[in-house]
């Protein structure tokens, strides 16, 4: 089945489908597109986000945001999909509500991937099957009910995410400031590249994010920030027709063999050698 909101007034969109390979393109509205996929089949399935494949197991979601490059050709099995626009519902607006931005969207690391626990399922399945009564209810404030039932979505998420993802002895306090270094980075990791400039802008010390992040996992500030330059940087070679000179310049770099000797380092491949490889 597949379900579509659209306000003409905002240019707000928000869809549902339980088969977003078949479903897609119905969906396409500009460039600001964010998704739950939730694999709700009895098997794993597979995907493509970034050039990566990546195995989804029965009742885990995946969230990715507009800056994926995320395909369905891998698998033939139905996929449900959440998705919206920043016109239906801004997450960074909304970031003191549900506490989900870098977390569940625009985090610098790996991609947050949630587990629905056995004692969970039925209240993700209530879930969707009331999103389904919603569409069926064409009034002037289903765009608020839709939101409404984002939000919790979205909530019910962060929550597991933060179990799953987050060591458990951060408290608060600690996950608000890697949430906010996350989307700072991806926000600013074209221009800013020093940690001592997001620690300023998180009113920290540098060293107090190093601890912090020591705590938290074993990639560093500063290799979090050189690696988000690496992945764009591969996505503009995978995804784009721009040669290194055009990258390099996106990307803050002085000039196309600066940028290839970094991109070397961080990959052990120059940018060469990494697009036939990705063509292959």
């Amino acid at each position: 089945m597949k379900y579509h909101f659209y306000d003409n007034n905002l240019d707000a969109i928000f869809g549902l489908t339980d088969d977003i390979k078949t479903d897609e393109k119905a969906f396409r509205n500009g460039d600001s597109i964010i998704r739950f996929l939730w694999n709700r089949n009895k098997t794993s399935l597979e995907l493509s986000v970034d050039g990566s494949l990546i195995s989804l197991k029965p009742n885990q979601i995946l969230t990715t945001t507009y800056l994926h490059h995320v395909s369905f050709a891998a698998t033939d099995l139905p996929l449900t999909s959440f998705l919206f626009n920043r016109a239906f519902y801004c997450i960074a607006d909304h970031d003191s509500e549900v506490s989900c931005n870098g977390i569940l969207f625009f985090g610098t690391q790996s991609l947050p991937i949630i587990s629905i626990p056995d004692s969970q399922e039925k209240k993700f399945e209530n879930l969707y099957e009331i999103f389904q009564d919603e569409f069926s209810t064409p009034d002037k404030i289903q765009g608020d009910m839709l939101q409404m039932l984002l939000k919790r979505l979205i909530i019910m998420c962060t929550r597991l995410a933060k179990e799953q993802l987050l060591v458990k002895e951060l408290n608060n306090d600690q996950i608000d400031i890697i949430r906010k270094f996350n989307v700072l980075v991806d926000t600013n990791y074209k221009t800013k590249r020093k940690v001592t400039e997001y620690a300023d802008l998180l009113f920290k010390s540098p060293k107090t994010l190093s601890n912090l992040f020591s705590k938290y996992h074993q990639k560093s500030p500063q290799q979090i920030i050189l690696e988000r330059i690496t992945l764009e940087a591969k996505r503009l070679m995978q995804f784009t027709d721009k040669q290194n000179q055009e990258i390099a310049f996106e990307l803050g770099f002085n000039d196309a063999a600066h940028f290839s000797s970094f991109f070397k380092k961080m990959t052990k491949q120059s940018p060469t050698q990494f697009r036939k490889a990705s063509h292959f």
